[in-house]
């Protein structure tokens, strides 16, 4: 079954790493169902009845988004607040829609990895950070897996170190997809790390 890649970016057309990830992506689409929110969503207006359908029909949900003031972009907290809804994803006669479903993050970060620490300059680690995704996941009896994070693109935003996240990105997809992997370490990226 295809991975569905939940896109949340304001401004896809200035984007570098999530523009050349989506670019990649549809390069699949055997593999990857790609659905932009923004795109799809210009005036806000959220067709709830069809992202449910859509999120029915995967197993395996990915959230793509840079990382915005220490969460997302405003739309998905939108799209979770309006899509995610007692009654069909979860509550005692809910049926629990999406139990099961593997779900996790693919973000991109604007300093190192050094920066999402105790000592770092914002203090909290990236998995402290995205606990309240890990928790709706968790609350909705689906499958929270480590999320992709690609640090670093205020340092180098070149386009070699953006050519190195892609393949990176599609390693991460595949894994998740043949759930290779379970709780526990990130999938963490820094572009100290790719060059």
């Amino acid at each position: 079954m295809k991975t569905l890649i939940i896109v949340t970016h304001p401004d896809i057309e200035k984007s570098v790493i999530n523009k050349r990830w989506i670019e990649e992506l549809k390069k699949y689409p055997e593999k990857y169902t790609v659905h932009q929110l923004y795109e799809a969503y210009p005036d806000g207006k959220i067709d709830v009845a069809g992202e449910q359908t859509l999120m029915e029909a995967h197993d395996t949900i990915v959230f793509q988004f840079p990382f915005y003031w220490f969460s997302s972009p405003p739309l998905l907290k939108q799209w979770l607040d309006e899509v995610i809804l007692h009654g069909w994803a979860y509550g005692s006669n809910s049926g629990y829609k999406l139990a099961g479903k593997r779900m996790t993050l693919a973000v991109t970060a604007g300093i190192d990895e050094e920066g999402y620490s105790a000592s770092g300059e914002y203090k909290y680690t990236m998995k402290e950070l995205f606990r309240p995704y890990e928790l709706t996941f968790d609350y909705i009896k689906a499958e929270y897996k480590e999320p992709f994070v690609y640090y670093g693109i205020e340092r180098d935003s070149s386009d070699e170190w953006i050519e190195k996240s892609v393949p990176m990105y599609l390693d991460f997809l595949d894994a998740l997809s043949a759930n290779s992997f379970g709780q526990g370490k990130l999938a963490l990226h820094n572009c100290q790390d790719s060059l």
